[in-house]
């Protein structure tokens, strides 16, 4: 790979408009193209683009392929991004210190904590539909159901008030925006770790069973400082109820056009239903603005050589349309195994909340297909607003009638 070549324009986030729930198709073409991609970034800097599944998932086991984005070229989306680039997470750790930071919280996410939770998310999905059924049609099933589902239960499972919801959600809609200048997003970081420092000092004095005092805990003992344990907790809280509500709105947006599947999601099997689920997220990817890392070292992969100091792009969206390794990938199938898409990452930073996502749309969208069984658009689909404008793919207000 020469590192004189063409580069391509900044990665896309532009969707056919006739094909919204497909990845831009400027994007799918790397499949075809010989040797990795290389785009040019905002801020005139440039990366390699691996959008091949194989590929991926040996790049983002391998060590050489950093998080740390302290480094020159770390291949920050936005400047707003780069702005709050310097708070130092789990998410921007390597090696050991990110496993050992890692491992502090990930009790909070255990198999038997979320199979315990499993009724409280039943409860409060049924809360939601109650609410929306006395609202009556049309409403907005993104602020209605998508979006305070998974809310109430990251604010449960971390310790927030979630009285306090739209004072994060409205911040945290700032922090994903690919628009946001660097001002508005250091000004909505900063007041959502302020929020949250103030109530890592309360647990810290009177703990609880929640991952926030789980942080507090470290903390007092001196582990975490108090910057670390309110930016991870925003972390939590913005992985927690951002991604998923996009997945429960396009989700359910983009069955409503394969009525025949739909059926099978509704009416399905607790094993078909969480099959469903992971096929949704093969297809959807929300994550579009893709995984950023740094090679630490020379890398060879594709025919050429990743140099070390280069950013690096995983477009997991492509991927999780590799036809190497789903058959007829651009195909929506409810009953294909596709629980090892890349729609959590994979290795070392793999996503920690999976199994909460995976049982919030397991729960959630077949209980409002069966609560609603005449829920269809209010408007032609054509006409959504969908969020090309944000780090997260989905949908800005889904008007729905039933």
């Amino acid at each position: 790979m020469d590192h004189t070549a063409e580069c391509l324009p900044e990665l896309s986030f532009r969707r056919d408009p006739e094909a919204p729930f497909d990845p831009p198709p400027e994007r799918m073409r790397w499949l075809e193209q010989e040797g990795l991609p290389r785009v040019r970034l905002w801020n005139g800097g440039t990366a390699w683009v691996i959008s091949g599944y194989e590929e991926q998932r040996l790049l983002l086991a391998d060590p050489r392929i950093s998080a740390d984005d302290r480094h020159p070229n770390y291949p920050f989306f936005s400047s707003g991004s780069q702005a709050v680039g310097r708070t130092r997470t789990f998410l921007r750790m390597d090696g050991a210190e990110h496993s050992e930071h890692r491992r502090r919280f990930l009790p909070g996410f255990s198999a038997r904590r979320m199979r315990a939770l499993v009724p409280r998310i039943e409860e409060i999905t049924s809360s939601a539909l109650d609410a929306m059924e006395k609202m009556g049609p049309p409403c907005d099933l993104m602020t209605a159901f998508a979006l305070p589902v998974p809310s109430r239960v990251i604010c449960e499972l971390l310790g927030v008030a979630y009285a306090d919801h739209e004072f994060f959600e409205r911040d945290c809609v700032e922090l994903t925006d690919i628009n946001s200048s660097a001002e508005v997003v250091c000004a909505a970081w900063r007041r959502i770790l302020e929020y949250l420092t103030a109530l890592a000092d309360a647990k810290a004095e009177d703990p609880a069973d929640d991952l926030m005092s789980v942080l507090a805990q470290e903390m007092a003992a001196g582990r975490f400082s108090r910057e670390q344990c309110a930016s991870d907790a925003l972390l939590i809280l913005l992985g927690g109820h951002e991604t998923t509500a996009n997945m429960i709105a396009l989700g359910s947006c983009l069955l409503l056009q394969h009525p025949g599947q739909l059926v099978r999601v509704r009416d399905g099997e607790p094993q078909d239903v969480a099959r469903a689920v992971d096929e949704l997220m093969r297809f959807l990817s929300v994550a579009q603005s893709g995984r950023r890392r740094v090679a630490t070292a020379d890398i060879e992969v594709a025919g050429g050589v990743i140099r070390a100091g280069d950013g690096v792009i995983f477009a997991g969206d492509v991927a999780n349309r590799d036809p190497r390794v789903f058959e007829e990938p651009g195909r929506l199938d409810v009953g294909r195994q596709a629980r090892y898409h890349l729609g959590f990452g994979h290795g070392p930073h793999r996503c920690p909340g999976e199994s909460l996502a995976r049982l919030e749309l397991q729960v959630a969208i077949p209980a409002l297909l069966r609560r609603f069984p005449g829920l269809r658009l209010d408007r032609p689909l054509g006409e959504l607003r969908f969020r090309s404008d944000s780090m997260n793919y989905g949908v800005h207000e889904m008007p729905v009638s039933w």
